[in-house]
């Protein structure tokens, strides 16, 4: 019995030390906020949101887009990525011709105009695109992000232009050109779509910055997502980002992994590819939970303890090209979805991903999808309200320790993060079938998902397929 009486008063305790949490959780979600400069604390509860404007409403506009940032932050959205607002160039565009991917160039002169294009076949640099809205409809956006305390960063694409950019007529020498003296599309690729820059000119590189700098001290932005950094010399971001970070404090996130992009403040945040393939090839069968282990070690000595990297289980090139979170993640979606919160770093979600997108958006064309709020929006709230109440989850220049738990079974994954006290456990069942183990850790703790007490005490824990469980201490 007085285990029992015990027990009832653990819970009790540990209730409404949650209920005090979730109110101030509510109090900082729903409060206006003065935006400050954005600074490492910032980074280290962050989610970052990607806004595909083209795709994210039948309107395909600014406006429908800013309507919604508000709710934003009941998903602990800090930063929003916007993908390309620029002008489109109508040479040479892409477009989808029934089953097959095609080229505007495949169709009459006449009808190149009425395909929209890749957002990275960029016109021009410094003007919006039309399709989405006009400039000031652009400053409303980022007024109202500021207002409810989330940064805006722009998709930036340092490495190709459209062929109507007007620095094709005016500096052809900016471009990479064969032995005729004809501007190329980037080597090795099939974007043919674009044409490739040439980063031994100088020039060039300081009308770049010229760009990017309009856009921190005219626009107001917060920083750049760079497409393809990596393809970029090291040494013009070793020249750019200094100057940029000298105009205002920013965040820059480089669609890259290399490490040495990160060394002498260069980019705050990079791509967790490696982490998302062990996540797909695990939910696919082809891999043992431990690849995961594996992945995190090799991880920690590759970067360094302040390196930010971007973890996701979609994004626009993974949703358009490879398939939705269902199509490649099938049962373990949520179960990944959820490692990608737990794991150190920055949570990210696509346009669509919070109202269980379920379909492969156009890339080149107009798309959008419903905006009902289903079990996703659920997931995501209550993995936000823990990603700002606990420091055991800080992801950022000083996150939280990351600690394998050893289990026997390999088709387990277990870890512990922790800091300033506070930590939290991850266990799951990385497989399609039930299996039974058990963990060293031995305690009281409270299953975060339901909301109920979970003591590890030595005895088999049953888990069913793909089956997790999130321990507060």
């Amino acid at each position: 019995m007085k285990k029992v009486i015990a027990l009832v008063f653990f819970i009790t305790i540990l209730a409404c030390k949650e209920e005090k949490k979730q109110e101030d959780v509510k109090q900082v979600l729903e409060e206006k906020t003065t935006l400050q400069p954005i600074s490492d604390s910032d980074l280290e509860t962050a989610v970052i949101y990607e806004a595909n404007i083209r795709q994210y409403s039948p309107e395909g506009t600014f406006e429908q887009f800013t309507k919604d940032i508000p709710q934003l932050k009941q998903l602990g959205v800090k930063v929003i990525w916007l993908m390309p607002v620029f002008p489109i160039s109508e040479t040479k565009r892409k477009a989808t011709g029934g089953e097959n991917s095609k080229f505007a160039t495949d169709f009459p002169e006449t009808e190149q105009g009425k395909y929209l294009g890749s957002y990275y076949a960029v016109s021009d640099f410094t003007k919006i695109n039309p399709e989405f809205g006009t400039i000031e409809d652009f400053r409303s956006l980022v007024t109202t992000a500021h207002d409810n305390g989330i940064y805006v960063i722009l998709d930036w694409v340092p490495n190709h232009t459209g062929w109507d950019h007007m620095w094709l007529k005016t500096n052809p020498e900016y471009y990479t050109q064969n032995d005729k003296g004809e501007v190329v599309h980037p080597e090795g690729t099939d974007w043919t779509d674009v044409a490739d820059l040439n980063y031994n000119n100088q020039e060039m590189r300081k009308a770049m910055i010229v760009d990017m700098s309009y856009w921190l001290t005219k626009e107001g932005i917060d920083g750049f997502r760079c497409d393809v950094a990596g393809s970029v010399p090291t040494n013009f971001w070793e020249q750019a980002i200094p100057e940029l970070r000298a105009k205002k404090d920013i965040f820059m996130l480089a669609e890259a992994w290399e490490p040495e992009l990160f060394k002498k403040g260069l980019f705050d945040m990079g791509y967790a590819w490696d982490g998302h393939h062990a996540m797909n090839k695990i939910a696919q069968g082809e891999e043992k939970a431990t690849a995961f282990i594996t992945y995190m070690k090799d991880r920690n000595e590759t970067y360094e303890a302040n390196n930010i990297l971007m973890n996701f289980v979609t994004n626009h090139d993974e949703n358009s090209w490879n398939g939705t979170i269902k199509e490649r993640m099938g049962d373990a979606s949520e179960t990944m979805t959820v490692l990608s919160y737990l794991t150190p770093g920055m949570p990210l979600i696509y346009s669509g991903q919070e109202y269980d997108l379920d379909h492969k958006l156009l890339f080149f064309e107009k798309d959008s999808f419903p905006h009902t709020k289903g079990n996703t929006w659920k997931l995501l709230e209550k993995l936000a309200k823990l990603k700002i109440t606990s420091s055991a989850l800080h992801g950022g220049k000083y996150a939280a320790s990351f600690e394998e738990i050893e289990v026997a079974n390999k088709n387990v994954l277990a870890f512990k993060r922790s800091k300033n006290g506070s930590a939290i456990i991850y266990f799951a069942n990385m497989s399609d079938k039930a299996l039974k183990t058990s963990l060293p850790q031995k305690g009281k703790y409270i299953d975060y998902m339901s909301n109920t007490a979970f003591e590890i005490n030595g005895d088999a824990i049953t888990l069913e397929p793909w089956e997790y469980k999130i321990l507060v201490e």
